[in-house]
């Protein structure tokens, strides 16, 4: 089975400019290609994980591959999938995050001598002379085209503002420069940037006179088309510092029994046969099928032994109850309770479990937080200091969500 073959499969594959093109050049060829990554942040999230796999299933097949991070893009903002304009990052902000993201994408892609690239379009977009810019690039895109795409057509109720209209040029140009630079043929990315994707590829085509293509990969959604990676907590990061490898490994130890199979073939690396035999799977079966994937995901992302120490914590929960050494902790003192005591309801907004007392309120009520295996039955109840015995307590949330609160000195 060629690469192109084995993306397809997956369920990787959503859009492309030429099927047939594309097929033959992934299958037949070496060729470079690239991926955009706007440093937004100061680690890449679930969201990026489907674009990484990606280069990395390519990568293997003998392609290389351009991480391309957007010192210049990251400075304006992709409107795409917002409804406001993002928050304006100050340069120092973006040189960190891109650091950030470049030591985690190491983890999957091979950065050494020759394997693959990375670049920052801020080398060539910042020092633009704007009038030149305008003038080569700017007059090979049309306005009413631009507005029709749907990565700006949601903005234009709220206000789009000319400042995040020049995206999709500036991502064309990368394209572009990218083609000058490295003979990069092909651009990929999430299916959100099919209309910038499109834009690159038409740009090499007026411009340039050159053939390249475009081909976009799926969304990572639940089976109701919600966006994965999100928790009542925010983002699920690749940093562990962000998100611990014990609260990595139990998100996807709990996904949806509909979403299991789909995620094993996108995140991992598992043999097609071995994941087809896991889809026979059913009911109370599908556990062995969320465990495998969580561990295996937990393991590209925070390596081996992380891994089965995630593992065994989680394990361990669904069993018994008695091992925490693994679990999301928090610590508190003496300095915390009054009068010896402390409210329970404190302890879900210190922990993080509720974001407000006025959630935590609503999840007691519901029946849904217990404390060393005791359901809480009140928003007034406290615990004393008798409670912190054998110095914790584990506050469960729900039926998945444990976390272990330390009384230290």
């Amino acid at each position: 089975m060629g690469v192109f073959e084995e993306l397809k499969a997956r369920g990787l594959i959503a859009q492309m400019t030429d099927e047939e093109k594309i097929q033959d050049l992934l299958n037949n060829h070496k060729t470079t290609f690239y991926i955009g990554f706007d440093p937004t942040a100061d680690s890449l999230h679930v969201g990026h994980f489907v674009q990484i796999m990606v280069m990395a299933h390519m990568q293997r097949a003998g392609h290389t591959p351009i991480a391309l991070f957007g010192g210049g893009t990251g400075m304006v903002g992709d409107p795409s999938g917002k409804s406001d304009m993002r928050k304006m990052l100050t340069k120092e902000e973006i040189d960190h995050n891109i650091a950030c993201f470049q030591k985690q994408m190491s983890r999957l892609v091979d950065f050494s001598e020759g394997k693959a690239i990375m670049a920052n379009n801020g080398d060539w977009l910042l020092n633009l002379n704007y009038i030149e810019f305008l003038r080569d690039v700017g007059v090979h895109f049309s306005v009413n085209r631009m507005l029709a795409a749907e990565c700006y057509k949601q903005r234009l109720e709220k206000g789009l503002s000319f400042f995040e209209l020049n995206y999709m040029i500036m991502q064309s140009y990368d394209f572009l420069e990218l083609n000058h630079r490295y003979n990069c043929q092909l651009e990929l990315g999430g299916d959100d940037q099919w209309s910038n994707i499109i834009g690159g590829v038409e740009l090499l085509r007026r411009k340039e006179g050159k053939e390249a293509y475009g081909m976009t990969f799926t969304l990572l959604t639940t089976s109701e088309g919600k966006k994965m990676g999100k928790t009542e907590k925010g983002a699920v990061w690749l940093d562990p510092e962000k998100t611990t490898p014990f609260d990595f490994y139990q998100y996807w130890r709990n996904i949806g029994d509909a979403d299991v199979i789909k995620c094993l073939k996108i995140l991992t690396f598992l043999p097609l046969s071995e994941i087809n035999e896991l889809a026979k799977l059913e009911g109370g079966e599908l556990n062995k099928a969320k465990e495998i994937l969580a561990f295996e995901v937990t393991k590209l992302i925070h390596g081996e032994q992380e891994a089965l120490k995630a593992q065994e914590g989680a394990r361990a929960l669904f069993c018994s109850g008695e091992n925490t050494d693994n679990m999301p902790s928090t610590d508190i003192t003496a300095a915390d309770f009054a009068d010896g005591e402390i409210g329970v309801l404190d302890l879900l907004v210190l922990t993080k479990l509720a974001p407000s007392k006025g959630e935590g309120r609503r999840l007691i009520d519901q029946g849904g937080i217990s404390v060393d295996n005791e359901k809480i039955l009140s928003s007034a109840e406290k615990l004393s200091l008798n409670h912190f015995e054998k110095k914790y307590v584990v506050i469960k949330k729900g039926k998945k969500v444990f976390h272990k609160v330390n009384l230290v000195d």
